[in-house]
């Protein structure tokens, strides 16, 4: 078995042949290669779930047989298990696995395995060696993916770790990246290929649970929750920039929001310089996404009750038409801030930082995470007791401070008890339902104005007026009954 340890970058085609004349690779002529490669899998796609790859490869004259076991790659780098040994399509015959329990997966799946989609593309390879101890294969793969009669280009670059260690594998994308549009990819080729052949739809993705293991160290536990929200943030882009549905910037947004309280939470461990480098730059990233936001809920969530209620009511009907003028003009700003070149910057650099931070001993995950906990509870009782005065800037902070709370929670749900665990996040999840909606009708005020200024909008205000005002009759029984919770990470 090797580990295989790569970074994935796709790049325009225009900018491809540009590759070769970058000063890292100018001196240096690439080996060339054209690869031809049959993925199989079982009709229920039992080796997809499982997420192992299992392909048939023709290079030159010689086919090869490899086995991957695939592994999320956030800002780009996969580590996965690889076996390949020399074999015949067709004929496969698993047991150079060193793995019992996947070759006893594989071998039971055999009578089964059918190709799923192939891809045919050609590589032109470099071998670098940047320094003693330290080799890189930096490869440009053109070429398509082809499945149920459907096609898709490949063009990226793969940069593998041959030799060395992974932050000399980044320094090299990093130095390619200043002069390239390199945009780090977190979806393998087989993975697109079977999407391909499901010609399964853009969905938007939700946040998936932080994966936590015994024997974590705090910082590594950050890791893996930074890298689970760029996962999610990444699962988003492709619809964020080309789609109009507004689930997918929303998600963008939600990831955005949970890696930014992620650097929060774990701020007293981590160092300063890492902190004002990269959270102001997701800071200001979200806000370009705001606006689309605000527009989508105005459009989709506040305006259709009001105009089925008034249907015939022409200053709603103007309200409307200027909100659509104005929402296509923020989704094309939201649109170029997830395809431009400062985005593919930010992820390929925060993943660098993130996996080359200083490991901490001390504090203990056991005393880091109930403490934090804590601190962010207490935040929000404070801030509870002023909502009282129903102004919406203080509703606002309380919204605020239990977010964080809440992702604080969902991020080490793992360390505490189910149950209580449970419905403490149930209720607090209730809370800011309730207060999410309060907010949409105070940014939605700010909207009307916007879309028709100079105009009362009597009509609309009465009506945001009303709706706020039933919500805030539920506020205080969902304050209390939240409150009322014990704290799951002080009983056992």
């Amino acid at each position: 078995m090797a580990l295989e340890t790569e970074i994935k970058l796709s790049i325009p085609a225009g900018a491809a042949r540009r590759l070769a004349t970058h000063p890292l690779l100018a001196s240096s002529k690439p080996l060339r290669a054209k690869l031809v490669n049959t993925y199989y899998d079982t009709p229920d796609r039992k080796l997809q779930a499982k997420r192992i790859a299992v392909r048939y490869r023709l290079k030159g004259e010689d086919w090869l047989l490899t086995v991957k076991s695939d592994a999320p790659a956030p800002g780009g780098l996969a580590q996965r298990n690889e076996w390949e040994v020399p074999g015949q399509p067709g004929e496969f015959d698993f047991s150079h696995v060193d793995s019992p329990k996947l070759r006893r997966f594989l071998e039971a799946a055999t009578p089964e395995l059918v190709p799923v989609f192939s891809t045919d593309f050609t590589r032109a390879a470099w071998i670098l060696t940047p320094q003693e101890g330290t080799r890189i294969e930096v490869a440009l793969d053109r070429g398509k993916i082809e499945a149920a009669g459907r096609q898709e280009v490949i063009c990226e670059v793969e940069l593998e770790l041959l030799e060395g260690s992974v932050p000399d594998l980044f320094a090299v994308a990093l130095a390619l990246q200043n002069d390239l549009p390199l945009h780090p990819e977190s979806a393998s080729k087989a993975e697109r290929g079977y999407r391909l052949a499901d010609d399964t739809p853009l969905a938007a993705a939700r946040a998936a649970n932080v994966s936590l293991q015994l024997g974590m160290s705090t910082i590594d536990v950050f890791r893996s929750t930074a890298f689970s929200c760029l996962a999610q943030l990444q699962a988003n882009e492709r619809g964020a920039r080309g789609s109009s549905a507004p689930e997918f910037v929303h998600q963008a947004r939600v990831a955005m929001r949970r890696l930014r309280s992620a650097i929060r939470l774990w701020r007293p461990l981590l160092p300063e310089d890492y902190i004002s480098n990269f959270d102001p730059r997701w800071r200001t990233l979200a806000n370009q996404l705001g606006d689309t936001r605000n527009w989508d809920v105005f459009i989709t969530e506040i305006l259709p009750p009001i105009s089925k209620a008034f249907p015939d009511h022409g200053e709603i009907q103007q309200i409307a038409k200027q909100a659509e003028i104005r929402l296509a003009g923020c989704r094309k700003s939201a649109q170029a801030a997830m395809g431009s070149t400062s985005y593919s910057q930010l992820l390929l650099e925060f993943t660098a930082a993130t996996l080359s931070l200083p490991e901490r001993k001390k504090p203990k995950l056991a005393v880091f995470a109930p403490r934090s906990l804590k601190k962010r509870a207490k935040r929000v009782a404070e801030l509870a007791a002023l909502t009282k005065d129903s102004h919406p800037e203080a509703r606002h902070d309380l919204r605020v401070a239990l977010k964080r709370l809440r992702y604080a929670l969902e991020f080490l749900a793992p360390l505490f008890p189910a149950r209580g665990m449970q419905r403490y996040l149930q209720s607090a999840t209730g809370l800011l339902d309730l207060l999410g909606r309060m907010n949409d009708l105070t940014v939605a005020g700010l909207l009307v104005d916007e879309a028709l200024p100079g105009h009362d909008s009597d009509l609309v205000r009465a009506w945001l007026a009303g709706r706020n005002d039933l919500m805030l009759g539920q506020l205080d029984g969902l304050l209390v009954e939240f409150l009322s919770h014990p704290a799951p990470w002080e009983h056992g």
